[in-house]
C-alpha cells in the first residue's frame, strides 16, 4: 500500500511536469497563465463543490489528500500470519488466551472482533457487528471519493464557462481585429486548467481513493472469515488455506513461505 501511494503522488508529479515540458518545448509558459482563468476553474468549481455537499465533507479533503501518501494498514500476508499464529494459540490454550494478543494489537477492527470472540458473542452476531462497522467505514470512504468525482464533473464545466465569458467580452471589442487572437487564446486557457486539473488531479485521486477502499473493504472481509473461523474452531491449516485465496498466487507462495518459517521458528523454540 506505501508503494501503491508513493507511486500515485510520483504519476502526479510526473504528469504536471511532462504537461508544462510540453508547453515550454513549443511556447510560452506565460501564455497559459491567467489570473482570472484560474479563479473562475478552481474558484468557480470549488464553489459549486460546497453547494453539493455537506460542509463536513468539504472540511474531510485534506485527509482524503492524506490517504495519497499515507496509506491504510492493509497488507493482508501479515494479516494471515497473524491469525493462522492466533488459531494455533487459541486451539492449544483456549480463546481466553488471546486476551493478551487483543491489547497489544494495532488492527482496531480485528482487535474489536477478537475481543467479541473472547467474551462469548454468537456468531452472527459478531458477523453482523463487524459487517456494520465495516459499512460505515466504506460509506465514509465513499463520501470523500464523492467529493473529487465531482470535482473532477465541474472543472471541466467551470472552464467551459470561463471560455464563453471571454469569447462574450472578445466578440464584443470587434473593432480591433489585432486583439482577436490574444483575447481567444486567453479565452481558451480556461478550457485547458478544466480539463487538467479533471484529468490529472480530481479524477484520478477519486479513482485511486476508491481502488484503496476495495481493498480495505476487502481485507475486512477476510478478517472477519478468519475471526469467525478461529471461534469455531478450525483447523489452523485449513483456516490458512482459507485466507490464502484472499491472495494473488504470488502473493500465496510468499507467505505460505513465509508461515513455513514462522512454524520452524516456534518449533526450535520449543
Amino acid at each position: 500500500m506505501k508503494k501503491r501511494s508513493m507511486s500515485a503522488i510520483s504519476g502526479l508529479i510526473a504528469g504536471v511536469i511532462l504537461v508544462f515540458w510540453s508547453i515550454k518545448i513549443s511556447g510560452n509558459l506565460s501564455s497559459f497563465y491567467d489570473l482570472p482563468s484560474i479563479a473562475i476553474t478552481v474558484g468557480g468549481s470549488f464553489c459549486a463543490l460546497i453547494i453539493s455537499f455537506p460542509f463536513k465533507a468539504i472540511l474531510n479533503i485534506p485527509s482524503m489528500l492524506k490517504l495519497l501518501m499515507v496509506s491504510p494498514q492493509n497488507n493482508r500476508e501479515d494479516i494471515i500470519i497473524l491469525l493462522t499464529d492466533l488459531s494455533r494459540k487459541a486451539r492449544r490454550d483456549g480463546l481466553l488466551a488471546l486476551e493478551d494478543d487483543i491489547s497489544e494489537m494495532g488492527n482496531e477492527f480485528m482487535a474489536t472482533g477478537l475481543q467479541m470472540v473472547v467474551d462469548g458473542v454468537e456468531p452472527d452476531n459478531i458477523r453482523e457487528l463487524m459487517e456494520l462497522k465495516m459499512d460505515t467505514m466504506e460509506r465514509r470512504h465513499r463520501s470523500g471519493q464523492m467529493v473529487f468525482l465531482k470535482w473532477g464533473e465541474l472543472a471541466p464545466a467551470y472552464g467551459m464557462l470561463g471560455t464563453l465569458i471571454g469569447l462574450i467580452i472578445m466578440l464584443v471589442d470587434l473593432d480591433d481585429p489585432g486583439s482577436i487572437g490574444s483575447g481567444m487564446a486567453v479565452a481558451l486557457v480556461t478550457t485547458f486548467y478544466g480539463s487538467f486539473l479533471a484529468n490529472l488531479v480530481f479524477l484520478p485521486i477519486a479513482n485511486n481513493l476508491s481502488e484503496q477502499t476495495d481493498e480495505e473493504v476487502f481485507t475486512c472481509q477476510m478478517i472477519i472469515d478468519g475471526i469467525l473461523e478461529i471461534q469455531a474452531g478450525t483447523n489452523p491449516r485449513l483456516l490458512e488455506e482459507k485466507l490464502l485465496a484472499y491472495l494473488s498466487p504470488d502473493d500465496q507462495k510468499k507467505t505460505k513461505d513465509d508461515l513455513g518459517s514462522a512454524k520452524e521458528a516456534v518449533n526450535y523454540e520449543q
